[in-house]
């Protein structure tokens, strides 16, 4: 290998070896944030010329070369090279190739180190976008679920046993709140990732008279780095962002559990979509959840994207060190792996059908109703204490019986307290038990369509 591959060779007396070449590369994952790579190095190089740093001739030949570079990674002709070590290097090589040494005047007023923290950014901010846009997708089928199915009665759990009756449309407006949530953080993570680190150069900022503001309105940058240690060697944002990412598995996780729950015979709840589902090699019967499961898996891939960027920023000095290097693969695997699992749970939501029966059957299991009674109790003037102690000895009483607490007659309730009447009939079904929580965030059916109804305007005003 020639001393001039690379841009500091000349300081070295010999080649780089090939260990360490194939070490210390890059590009075979980088290479995602070629156009990126191009917007800035455009904003960077019109900055430039902008401020007589480069002239208009060197310019023009580099927005020519540029714009020809471009061409070639779209078509895939773009030759990556290991020699050039990532992205930067490899356009900048293929850019001098075309336009001689205009080329070699761009990477004036900058070091690979702000370089690949702008890339990064800008990639980013994309990415946020685009997750955002998934999040969107997959609540509007979370809320038409829900609309459909306002007034379906469904056991609500606590521990996993039977606590009250719910509708089955309360229940998935519950994630459309958490993913909700997960979008409003994503719009806040991305300011915080919008910012131009470009004018850093290596660690000190440069000695040349640059404009940073004029790129970072060219680039659609809020602001600029303000200190120019932080701008080359901080990393918050990719954090920040698989922080983000993280709650949102954690939620497509919990929701995968209860699909996978809802699905098996023992629950029966809902029925999946077969073209989300697989079978078994050996068990002609089987379908199984493999998506919700997998899922629920993939969420420790981004938990595990989050605590190596966490390790890798721990213990560096400022300012830049190779060591972050390392933040691109978990990065981008973390955007990778929620991006897809996002856009396999909006198909999987909007194709599968609850089974009332099912629903209605198991909340009949649990003596459900039992705080109804309870509260009816109360309103009939029994202290709620002693309500409470009242319900849970009928309670026994209907274990005793193998029957439901609904299911008993007014006779044998009335033998625990003289103040239940025939009306307690209507609190003790499912359906007047989910009716009288009739209030802003309760799950009476009027109530979800008007909640619905609220998630579809919180969508529109924030898409």
């Amino acid at each position: 290998m020639s001393k001039k591959v690379q841009p500091w060779s000349g300081r070295f007396g010999q080649p780089v070896a090939e260990l360490v070449k194939r070490f210390t590369a890059s590009v075979g994952f980088d290479r995602r944030l070629a156009r990126h790579d191009l917007d800035a190095s455009l904003a960077h190089a019109r900055m430039l010329a902008e401020r007589a740093i480069i002239s208009r001739k060197d310019l023009a030949a580099i927005e020519r070369g540029l714009a020809r570079v471009r061409r070639e990674i779209r078509a895939g002709r773009m030759a990556w090279s290991l020699d050039a070590e990532d992205v930067h290097l490899n356009i900048e090589r293929r850019l001098i190739a075309l336009v001689g040494d205009a080329g070699k005047r761009l990477h004036t007023a900058r070091s690979r180190n702000d370089q690949v923290a702008t890339d990064v950014r800008l990639w980013l901010r994309d990415e946020i976008d685009a997750v955002r846009r998934l999040l969107a997708k997959l609540e509007r089928r979370l809320v038409a679920q829900a609309s459909r199915h306002a007034a379906l009665v469904m056991p609500g759990f606590t521990h996993l046993q039977v606590a009250q009756p719910v509708t089955f449309g309360h229940h998935l407006l519950a994630y459309f709140e958490m993913f909700e949530r997960d979008r409003e953080r994503l719009a806040e993570c991305r300011r915080r990732v919008n910012v131009l680190p470009l004018g850093a150069a290596a660690l000190a900022g440069t000695g040349f008279r640059i404009d940073r503001g004029r790129v970072a309105r060219a680039l659609g940058f809020e602001g600029v780095a303000a200190n120019s240690l932080d701008a080359v060697s901080d990393r918050d944002f990719a954090i920040e962002f698989c922080a983000c990412a993280s709650l949102v598995m954690v939620h497509l996780s919990r929701l995968a559990e209860e699909l996978v729950l809802w699905a098996s015979p023992r629950f029966g709840f809902v029925r999946l979509p077969e073209r989300y589902c697989t079978g078994s090699s050996i068990m002609p019967q089987k379908k199984n959840p493999d998506v919700p499961e997998l899922v629920r898996g993939k969420s420790g891939r981004v938990f595990g994207s989050l605590v190596a960027l966490l390790t890798l920023m721990k213990a560096q000095p400022l300012a830049y060190n190779r060591d972050n290097q390392e933040d691109k693969e978990p990065l981008f695997d973390a955007v990778d792996t929620l991006k897809g699992s996002l856009a396999v749970f909006e198909g999987l939501v909007a194709g599968m059908k609850p089974v009332a029966a099912a629903m209605r059957a198991a909340v009949l299991e649990g003596h459900a109703t039992a705080t109804d009674l309870a509260d009816y109790l109360v309103r009939k003037g029994v202290p709620f204490r002693d309500a409470h102690e009242i319900v849970a000895r009928v309670v026994r009483a209907a274990d005793r019986a193998g029957r439901d607490l609904a299911a008993l007659p007014l006779a044998t309730l009335r033998r625990f307290s003289r103040a239940i009447g025939a009306d307690a009939r209507r609190v003790l079904t499912p359906e007047g038990s989910v009716a009288s929580r009739d209030h802003v965030g309760g799950t009476a059916p009027a109530q979800v369509r008007a909640a619905a109804a609220r998630a579809r305007k919180r969508l529109a005003a924030g898409s």
